[in-house]
């Protein structure tokens, strides 16, 4: 059951992300090509990160053919659908929220296999969750979410931190549905609101 829902998350996030960097790459007017590396980079750069981070070599994302093809059929879909999609930012910003709120889950359970400290295992998962979004927005010439003030990574810090007290536990896997759900939910309601993350205080 853990190995089937984790899956699940694992592969509904890389889904998701790699809309995300191809709906991105449609506004910017890539071609076929570049849509496509803009999708896989978003899906599976999280991952391989944390490998790399975590000496995993070659990391898993890259190795593996079922998550390469995952990013593919996203970049497919948009190419072919983007009309509808690709100038609706909202769109966007909840898919990059869905894909946040799964990778900190998977990223955290994946960093901790490894038998590191958990604040290590949290921190790996964060990277993980917002490591994609990052290279999407980089790479097609725009802020970083993460840099903007926006609430993006406190949501992922309290679904990773959370994941790791249920590790403790060894719960049942449906249960790591609620740190993503935790996540999601916060990041959603920080954009409904306009929440921001704190800033650095300035004399006046």
């Amino acid at each position: 059951m853990t190995d089937a829902v984790l899956a699940a998350l694992e592969f509904s996030g890389i889904f998701v992300f790699a809309m995300t960097g191809a709906l991105v790459g449609a506004r910017r007017d890539f071609d076929i090509i570049g849509l496509l590396a803009l999708a896989m980079l978003t899906g599976l750069g999280g991952g391989a990160i944390r490998d790399v981070l975590l000496g995993v070599a070659p990391p898993v994302n890259v190795a593996s053919w079922e998550r390469l093809l995952t990013a593919t059929l996203a970049a497919a879909l948009v190419f072919w659908q983007h009309d509808r999609v690709s100038r609706r930012e909202p769109v966007i910003m909840v898919l990059d929220a869905v894909g946040l709120a799964t990778f900190c889950v998977t990223g955290t359970i994946a960093a901790l296999q490894h038998d590191i400290a958990p604040a290590t295992g949290a921190l790996l998962g964060v990277i993980t969750a917002i490591g994609g979004g990052v290279v999407r927005d980089v790479l097609s010439g725009r802020t970083p979410v993460v840099f903007s003030g926006e609430l993006y990574a406190i949501p992922a810090v309290v679904g990773a931190t959370l994941t790791v007290a249920l590790q403790e536990f060894e719960p049942l896997g449906v249960l790591y549905v609620f740190p993503a759900l935790l996540c999601l939910g916060l990041r959603l309601v920080s954009m409904r609101r306009g929440w921001s993350a704190p800033g650095a205080r300035r004399r006046a």
